[in-house]
């Protein structure tokens, strides 16, 4: 099982993934301005933070789920979010199948999918 620090690493993974890209997709949503949670179901543990300027930046750690509905929801496994990033786990399949949860706006999927 994935620890916290794990997580976290793999979130700060993420971010320095997506800001140093250059997929058009990640470039056309550098203005893009949201509130993000990310609860880990088998931690039972939640990183809050914002999805802006191609960058995601966890402000706060918290026990249980996300306590306020952030814009972009995420719940998944820490081994799930580790095997992603890592790019061992698909994320359109994981998301289709249930295994990784995402919830947002119609505007904000649309953004969202540029980057998959």
């Amino acid at each position: 099982m994935a620890t916290m620090e794990e997580c976290r690493a793999a979130l700060d993974k993420l971010s320095d993934n997506l800001s140093g890209s250059d997929h058009a997709g990640v470039r056309s949503v550098a203005s893009f301005d949201r509130s993000l949670s990310c609860h880990l179901t088998d931690l039972d543990q939640t990183f809050t933070g914002r999805f802006s300027d191609g960058r995601i930046s966890v402000e706060d750690t918290l026990p249980g789920p996300p306590r306020e509905r952030a814009q972009i929801r995420l719940a998944m496994t820490g081994d799930d979010l580790v095997a992603m990033v890592d790019g061992d786990l698909n994320f359109a399949k994981s998301w289709a199948t249930g295994r990784v949860r995402l919830e947002a706006g119609f505007r904000d999927l649309l953004h969202l999918r540029k980057l998959l």
